[in-house]
């Protein structure tokens, strides 16, 4: 079907701007705007209808093209109708300069250099469009939300020098049409380092109230927190005020007992500042405002601006760490006996059931993992240290219980007598970021 066919078809509908009907031949000729094309349309049509006026035979088609007949000549003043309102997109072409402030007024304070524009369609404008796409027969068009998205873009990149990005935009500009307002989406800023922590009893995250769930209780002090503070809590503050974010949201690579220290190199972890107002940050002015609130019980170093993309890596990543715990035993044990044990842990595959100390949360599966390496640091007669090197997702406090024979080899398997962890220290987390 041809170009003027499908226009043909389209004028009897109603009144139509040069939008809207340039919008259905959008993917002909490249380097046209949609009311380019609609003006060169309806310009065509003009002149066909002029043509069409000075053949007598052809009058039943020119009463079917032509917007008029009562004239002898036809121009493109008939075609436009520019006293009447589009049906198709009810005149919003005509506001996309108040759709443009509206969005450069919703990120005023708020620092970015690029953004994309996206739009929530409404429902009449939609039903209109499918009316119009199924009695027109075009398969060259584009949705108006594409032609909203894009001319709006422009005018808020002429009017604050902001570029466009679509694959990772600073800022996502929603125009909700049926409410006529805009929201905008804040891209999240994502800091990456590692953290030592110098004290037991804090966790990594925050942990609700288990008795309010975090609504805030006598026994919370209507905190809503299980722990008054955490590693993440001790980050965060800094960080918000940075970045002028409304919160944090902290990825760690892995995470320690709440009753273990994190030594040597640190945890790898990502703090996500939420909604930030400012970008451009100072993250050496952020790691020793950290390291200074928090008063000895945590050390971050090596902050620095990273993309999503490391998130994953921690996540998804189960990288081998190194422990060194704090051992007693049941009854006594000789220092022969415990090098023994060391040596046959050492390169050992360990079969460990879901310990019960976590089946509340995880599933009961039987877990493989490889043990790299024990090795005895200090025997006396009240406790021992052991250093573990082994593979990531090892549960190293059962490898020395044996968790009622749940985790095998373990230690208390091997020399006959009970060992439990009194103290665990992890002293590296191997996974470069």
């Amino acid at each position: 079907m041809s170009i003027l066919e499908i226009a043909k078809k389209i004028l009897p509908e109603g009144a139509i701007c040069d939008h809207c009907m340039g919008r259905q031949f959008a993917n002909l000729s490249t380097g046209l705007t949609n009311d380019e094309r609609g003006r060169a349309v309806k310009l065509v049509l003009a002149m066909e209808a002029d043509r069409l006026s000075k053949d007598e035979d052809d009058k039943s088609l020119l009463e079917r093209l032509a917007p008029s007949s009562r004239n002898a000549r036809y121009s493109l003043k008939d075609f436009t109708k520019n006293d009447e309102q589009c049906w198709v997109c009810l005149g919003i072409f005509e506001k996309l300069e108040e759709w443009a402030d509206r969005a450069v007024k919703v990120v005023e304070g708020i620092e970015y250099s690029t953004f994309v524009v996206g739009t929530k369609i409404s429902g009449l404008l939609s039903e209109n469009e499918e009316i119009l796409w199924a009695e027109s027969g075009t398969t060259y068009g584009e949705p108006i939300k594409s032609e909203l998205n894009r001319e709006v873009g422009k005018l808020i990149a002429a009017k604050t020098g902001k570029e466009v990005d679509i694959k990772n935009p600073d800022v996502v500009f929603t125009l909700d049409i049926a409410k006529e307002v805009v929201y905008a989406q804040i891209r999240s800023l994502y800091i990456a380092g590692r953290y030592r922590k110098f004290v037991r009893g804090i966790p990594q995250t925050r942990w609700p109230c288990r008795n309010c769930k975090g609504r805030g209780c006598e026994k919370c002090n209507q905190t809503g927190q299980q722990y008054p503070e955490s590693v993440d809590e001790l980050i965060r503050g800094p960080v918000i005020r940075a970045t002028g974010g409304n919160d944090t949201r902290f990825h760690g690579s892995g995470r320690e007992d709440i009753d273990a220290l994190m030594l040597g190199t640190g945890r790898p972890f990502v703090v996500e500042a939420l909604s930030p107002k400012i970008r451009t940050i100072d993250v050496a002015a952020i790691q020793e405002e950290i390291n200074v609130e928090s008063s000895g019980k945590i050390e971050v170093e090596g902050l620095k601006l990273v993309s999503k993309d490391l998130i994953h890596k921690l996540k998804s990543s189960k990288a081998d760490k190194v422990y060194k715990l704090k051992v007693t035993f049941s009854d006594p044990v000789t220092e022969n006996t415990l090098r023994l044990a060391a040596e046959k842990l050492t390169g050992s595959q360990i079969e460990q059931r879901t310990p019960v100390r976590v089946s509340h949360r995880r599933a009961d599966l039987v877990r493989k993992r490889k043990v790299h390496s024990v090795e005895l640091l200090e025997y006396n007669a009240e406790y021992s240290i052991f250093k573990v090197d082994c593979q990531g997702g090892l549960y190293v406090k059962e490898l020395v219980s044996g968790d009622e024979n749940r985790t095998s080899p373990s230690l208390t398997g091997i020399i006959g007598a009970q060992a439990r962890v009194e103290e665990l220290d992890v002293i590296d987390v191997k996974i470069d970021i």
